[in-house]
């Protein structure tokens, strides 16, 4: 393609009602990271309670609490204009100089376009023409499209996206089967390829639901990844219409049958195998992974607006509001990790019986990684990889604890906690290029075991403690949310230091990611979008609202600490 095309868009970028609209100069909220904002609620703030069957919808005016954070951003509208490549708006506006490498970026991604039919419907995982192997590099991923999704929408091109969700939703009503097993009505693909035979000139699908991955898992994280995407489109572009389809209404219910099907859990969490996400090989994340119990979280929140009120999304509604009510509550509960809390565990009771327990995992004390009792700074907090009977996994997973922001999971105080711990162990999650995926890396005997001598997954390489740019835009945008601006850009500008140069890496290795990794792939197309995603919410920080929602006070549970330790 030659360059960006016009496609008359609206001159206001996201639809907002009149009880939406704000007059605020968006561009200011990059210097000012208190904000005490007072307006009316929309249809995606209205608390969980006021949601349920039977209640009307009540708009009322609140104010917001002084925090750093950008709670209340999620409804501003968003202003029209592109960004990026010949024309950018929001730079212009907002007296940006847009970096070099930014051009060059958007020319890359427009290389990694998939065509069907004459029409654009996702970008492939990566460009890279030095490559012996493809492998499964030529398809389009779903989690790896949406960062290639928000910069389009971001940059005023959504058609690719439409075409993207309804492709998936087709493919979504495939039969799926693995041997002789059916996979679930409601599972998304991992990913799909475009077949062009240029004798009939015909175009065809083939879709892989886990069957070709390596392990044989089906991916947990499309199916919340495509709804988190579908709202993102709609608040982008206005277009209530799409997701309103009776197909895009089917395919959420379809998902949300899967996830919130009852079984013999007495958790609200979701069980899940290993691989079964970005970090898609055996990597020790089996249990309940915070990876998909965020993406979960936001994943319900995200169709709990967009679902109809007939009687069959009335259902799900009632069904969606109880399962948030109590997963925040756990997460929050069980899954959060401070200095005090780490002081706590350390001190636990274990065998406790009956329902006073306070130790309610029966975690042994003694099984607490000497490392996290010094990476543990005294202000600061993360939410752990992992909570299971007996088993708290410590380490450290940047994508979880990004979209626990973003999506509220994590309350304002706990969002700013894990801001102060980016920023405490800057060296170790960072370094010199963003971002740590996993901290620390697994070595020796347990590497051996964790992993069963995987040699792509060596300590502090590829899911290890590998560096993957494509982490940089949910960095970004958890940053401008809490009102931390200034981190994104020092992690920005040593992103860009070396991306361009390197030729967009897959990922990098080493304790501070200082080499290419030893099998990334170049022009990772991820790595790209994340990149310009980036760029974009730092010059135009509204658009922030189609990936992130606002706390519901409703939800806040009283956590008290726990008092289970020895006199």
């Amino acid at each position: 393609m030659d360059g960006p095309r016009e496609l008359g868009l609206r001159n206001v970028g996201s639809h907002c009602s009149i009880s939406e609209a704000d007059d605020y100069d968006l561009s200011r909220l990059l210097d000012k990271p208190r904000l005490n904002i007072e307006r009316q609620r929309s249809f995606d703030e209205r608390s969980l309670s006021e949601m349920s069957i039977g209640v009307s919808p009540r708009f009322s005016t609140r104010a917001a609490e002084n925090t750093r954070g950008l709670e209340n951003f999620e409804n501003m509208c968003s202003p029209g204009g592109r960004s990026g490549l010949n024309t950018p708006a929001s730079s212009a506006r907002n007296s940006f100089e847009p970096h070099p490498m930014v051009a060059d970026a958007w020319e890359a991604l427009r290389r990694s376009l998939v065509f069907f039919r004459g029409q654009p419907v996702g970008t492939i995982a990566a460009y890279d023409h030095a490559s012996e192997e493809v492998l499964n590099y030529d398809q389009v991923f779903v989690r790896d499209f949406v960062p290639s999704a928000l910069a389009f929408l971001m940059n005023g091109e959504p058609e690719i996206v439409k075409n993207f969700l309804l492709k998936t939703l087709y493919l979504q009503g495939w039969e799926k089967r693995i041997d002789r097993f059916k996979l679930g009505e409601g599972a998304m693909p991992a990913s799909f390829k475009v077949l062009h035979d240029p004798v009939r000139k015909t175009d065809a699908l083939i879709a892989d639901f886990g069957e070709s991955a390596i392990g044989r898992v089906a991916p947990v994280d499309s199916g919340f990844w495509w709804i988190i995407l579908l709202r993102a489109y709609t608040k982008s572009t206005g277009d209530l219409s799409l997701a309103e389809t009776p197909e895009c209404q089917k395919g959420m219910r379809l998902i949300l049958t899967l996830c919130l099907s009852e079984g013999f859990d007495t958790f609200p969490t979701l069980l899940c195998a290993d691989g079964c996400s970005m970090i898609d090989r055996r990597m020790g994340i089996y249990g309940y992974p915070i990876e998909i119990q965020a993406l979960f979280f936001m994943a319900l929140r995200s169709a709990l607006p967009m679902l109809k009120h007939d009687a069959e999304g009335k259902e799900f509604v009632e069904r969606i509001v109880k399962r948030l009510h109590a997963l925040s509550f756990h997460m929050r509960s069980y899954f959060w990790l401070d200095f005090q809390q780490l002081n706590d565990i350390y001190r636990y009771k274990t065998e406790e019986y009956s329902h006073t327990a306070v130790n309610k995992f029966n975690v042994i004390p003694d099984s607490i990684p000497d490392w996290v009792f010094d990476f543990m700074p005294t202000r600061g907090g993360y939410f752990i990889g992992n909570v299971s009977p007996a088993r708290m996994d410590f380490r450290w997973f940047c994508l979880g604890n990004c979209v626990a922001i973003l999506s509220s999971l994590a309350t304002p105080e706990q969002s700013l906690a894990i801001m102060d711990l980016i920023e405490a162990r800057w060296e170790e999650l960072v370094g010199e290029m963003p971002l740590k995926i996993s901290y620390p890396a697994i070595e020796s005997h347990d590497w051996r075991i964790v992993t069963g001598c995987d040699p792509k997954n060596t300590r502090w390489s590829y899911h290890n403690g590998g560096s993957w740019p494509v982490l940089l835009w949910l960095l970004t945008a958890a940053c401008i949310k809490t009102g931390r601006p200034q981190i994104a850009r020092r992690a920005i500008e040593l992103a860009e230091s070396r991306l361009l140069k390197d030729s967009w890496p897959e990922y990098y290795d080493g304790k501070l990611g200082r080499y290419i990794g030893k099998q990334a792939r170049k022009f990772q197309t991820w790595s790209i979008a994340g990149y310009l995603v980036a760029k974009m919410m730092l010059e135009d920080p509204s658009h922030l609202l189609m990936i992130s929602l606002e706390e519901d006070k409703q939800m806040k549970p009283l956590i008290k600490r726990s008092a289970s330790w020895t006199c």
